[in-house]
């Protein structure tokens, strides 16, 4: 059974990955949000191939595991139980989203200085639409040291903890912006 909070998390998660808004996730919106973020990666196209590749893995593993109809689509139902049961767990955690996570750091990382600085940051949600007043207050929460910038193991453990922690204080509950906004 999915906490509250993960299923509050995994409701945004849907909503920002339906493109078509229509209640049901392709791959077609999967492949949209794919080049979402590899657009983000301008001119790297190692990075770039790598978010392509993850998100059609991504894309892959909902159909196999969650898709109980088999009718190509996920419905948010599905998206909430494959989620919890599959796409978080151990064997597929680091293929299906770190591997996201850690090409996107690369592919904003525009100084190449190893960190995210506060504009890197919220550019990336700009262009995924998530509002900057959002982004700014999540850096705040993501920078856990305080030092200005998001280190890569910072940014890892944000990305663990919005999609793994039941703690509805997690700084990293906050990635798309606050929660309970949506939920």
């Amino acid at each position: 059974m999915t906490s509250a909070v993960k299923n509050q998390k995994f409701n945004v998660l849907f909503d920002w990955f339906d493109q078509g808004k229509d209640g049901q996730l392709t791959q077609d919106d999967l492949q949209g949000m794919a080049g979402l973020f590899a657009k983000l990666a301008k001119d790297d196209r190692a990075n770039a191939t790598a978010m392509r590749n993850a998100f059609d893995q991504w894309w892959q593993l909902l159909l196999k595991h969650g898709d109980s109809n088999n009718d190509g689509q996920v419905s948010r139902d599905e998206f909430i139980t494959v989620m919890e049961a599959n796409i978080t767990s151990p064997e597929h955690f680091q293929s299906a989203i770190l591997a996201i996570a850690d090409a996107l750091m690369q592919a904003l990382d525009t100084d190449g200085d190893g960190v995210l600085n506060r504009a890197e940051y919220v550019r990336l949600y700009d262009e995924l639409g998530v509002p900057p007043v959002h982004s700014e207050a999540a850096f705040e929460r993501l920078d856990r040291d305080g030092n200005g910038v998001i280190t890569h193991d910072e940014w890892r453990t944000a990305i663990s903890e919005f999609y793994l922690s039941t703690d509805p204080d997690a700084p990293g509950n906050w990635l798309l912006g606050p929660v309970d906004a949506a939920g």
